[in-house]
């Protein structure tokens, strides 16, 4: 048997240890061995436990935080716009809208965009449907418009693009696509573009 206390051995049924004389069971208790060995004044046949911990605290669920829904997007119908969808939006946004025929037998809308007439004429037509269209402005400068200025504008200008006709008058046009992925959302933002670019050919070029 081993003393509970150092660990000095002994033989069976000794009542002191030798060593340091405490008192000895009366079998070898390897449990008491090692509260010995590790200096504990265990009694002998107990063990050695490490006190226990206190459990930690519930942790409350990770909130689950809501999924962005993707911004609702609302489409072209398929094949485009027919003349009253545009007359239709036209009006919804503000603008007027007056259905004309041209001298070729088809028919277009007159607006007004920053206080010019605006000819928006529709293109890529199956049927009454249109996958674009094409706004032009013109003025009218009897002859007295600088042509030369034209490439200038081309070169540092996005969006729509300036000509002269055929009596020196300048011109801004501008293509829309609408079908197929077209959207009102995107069809509003381009004719915001338009609009913005026409007002800088305006005063850039002093016309009315």
């Amino acid at each position: 048997m081993f003393c509970p206390r150092c660990g000095a051995g002994h033989p069976p049924n000794q009542g002191f240890c030798a060593s340091c004389g405490a008192a000895l069971g009366t079998a070898e208790n390897p449990e008491s061995v090692a509260a010995a060995a590790s200096g504990s004044d265990a009694a002998p046949g107990s063990s050695a436990q490490a006190p226990p911990q206190p459990l930690a605290a519930p942790q409350p669920p990770s909130p689950t935080l809501p999924q962005a829904s993707p911004t609702l997007m609302h489409a072209i119908p398929d094949g485009g716009f027919t003349i009253e969808d545009l007359v239709a939006w036209l009006q919804s946004e503000g603008y007027s809208a007056k259905v004309v025929t041209g001298n070729d037998g088809e028919r277009h809308i007159v607006s007004n965009t920053q206080g010019s007439p605006c000819n928006i004429f529709l293109h890529d037509c199956k049927g009454e449907r249109a996958a674009s269209l094409g706004l032009a402005t013109g003025y009218a400068t009897n002859g007295k418009f600088d042509i030369s200025q034209m490439n200038e504008w081309n070169s540092n200008n996005r969006w729509c693009r300036a000509y002269y006709d055929s009596v020196n008058d300048p011109w801004l046009v501008m293509d829309i696509d609408l079908w197929p992925g077209g959207t009102y959302e995107s069809l509003r933002d381009q004719f915001g573009a338009w609009n913005n670019t026409l007002a800088r050919f305006i005063n850039k070029y002093s016309l009315r």
